[in-house]
């Protein structure tokens, strides 16, 4: 009983394993980044494998090999200063890191000859088509992503098309932070004044996880996104939307999101957008209604948004969005300023 401890860690790891969280893994790689660093970690793994069964092998054979028996007092053979030996135990390891790192050093320039594939992206057809280049600003603690051949900018979800190049900027506004989203590609650092840029292909519809794993802040853990892949079409239609919103966006016609519409603009317009009015200091709200989440991780709906919206810092420490308790948008306004932001969507009427 007493050496039971020594399963602990063991369990711990039994009971991690059921912590994943729906496409925020490395391990079920989607498109060619995702897959050609899958194969990196299988290479590595096979390598290692071969590695720890060859030195358990021979191992386990000393030990049976040269154990001491009764009454042999004989000294083993001595094998110090063996040539084919030490040839043997250095020309292996040299091979086995070659086979590490001429693939890794190939996949490496790939994946960082960003500027290349997309001159070949271009050449292949029109702009625009052929590759979508994103813009990705991290601030503390939201993500902000701008679509420049488009002229547009999104909060928080990332929407691409599938079966396309997406070309990645990434930036920072404050700390640095790192973008990733395992399921398509690894993460890349996000630094203020330098910009670092990276490459993916999603070639299936879905929602991918993004997270930040540079701890930024009180709540880095919190600063979740979502990269949502849709068909080519769809995102034409939504990148269309998203720089002509539909009527019901900027000017609703039904009357609780009317008079939401009007809080709206009193109190949260001059730092989210809303089409192209409002300011950039928080996340673009124009899709809003078509969310998942609200501040990153937050169920969607209506109590946890106004929950949300009453004490930020309750559920997002450290954040600069202010709270509007009572005095500030009453029950009233808050029901309609709620019913207006769920109304905020571009793919659906």
């Amino acid at each position: 009983m007493k050496y039971l401890w020594r399963l602990l860690p063991i369990s711990f790891i039994v009971l991690l394993s059921g912590c994943g969280v729906e496409n925020l893994s490395a391990l079920d790689p989607q498109g060619p980044v995702a897959e050609m660093q899958f194969s990196l970690i299988q290479l590595s793994l096979y390598i290692m494998i071969f590695v720890l069964v060859v030195v358990f092998a021979i191992y386990i054979f000393v030990i049976f090999k040269f154990r001491e028996r009764p009454g042999d007092t004989h000294i083993p053979k001595q094998v110090h200063g063996n040539r084919t030996l030490e040839f043997i135990w250095t020309t292996i390891p040299i091979l086995l890191l070659l086979m590490l790192a001429i693939p890794n050093v190939m996949d490496t320039f790939t994946l960082a000859n960003v500027e290349v594939e997309q001159m070949e992206a271009t050449e292949d057809g029109e702009e625009g088509t052929d590759y979508v280049r994103v813009q990705v600003t991290a601030h503390q603690f939201w993500w902000e992503f701008d679509y420049p051949d488009y002229e547009i900018t999104a909060g928080q979800d990332m929407y691409i098309p599938t079966d396309t190049r997406i070309i990645i900027e990434l930036l920072a506004s404050d700390v640095q932070h790192s973008f990733w989203v395992p399921a398509l590609a690894g993460k890349q650092d996000n630094v203020p004044g330098i910009q670092n840029d990276m490459w993916f292909e999603a070639p299936n519809e879905g929602v991918y996880m993004g997270k930040c794993t540079e701890l930024c802040g009180p709540s880095h853990w919190l600063m979740d996104f979502k990269v949502i892949a849709v068909d080519p079409d769809t995102f034409e239609t939504w990148a269309t939307n998203m720089a002509e919103p539909p009527s019901h966006v900027t000017e609703p016609e039904e009357t609780v999101a009317a008079d939401g519409r009007t809080v709206f603009e009193q109190s949260c317009i001059s730092c989210h957008a809303v089409g192209a009015e409002g300011g950039n200091i928080g996340p673009d709200l124009t899709n809003f209604g078509e969310r998942e989440v609200i501040a990153g991780y937050l169920e969607y709906d209506m109590d946890n948004l106004e929950a949300w919206l009453r004490d930020t810092q309750e559920y997002k420490p450290g954040n600069e969005m202010p709270s509007f308790n009572a005095e500030a948008i009453n029950d009233e306004e808050m029901e309609a300023l709620l019913d207006y932001l769920d109304s905020l969507k571009v793919l659906e009427e």
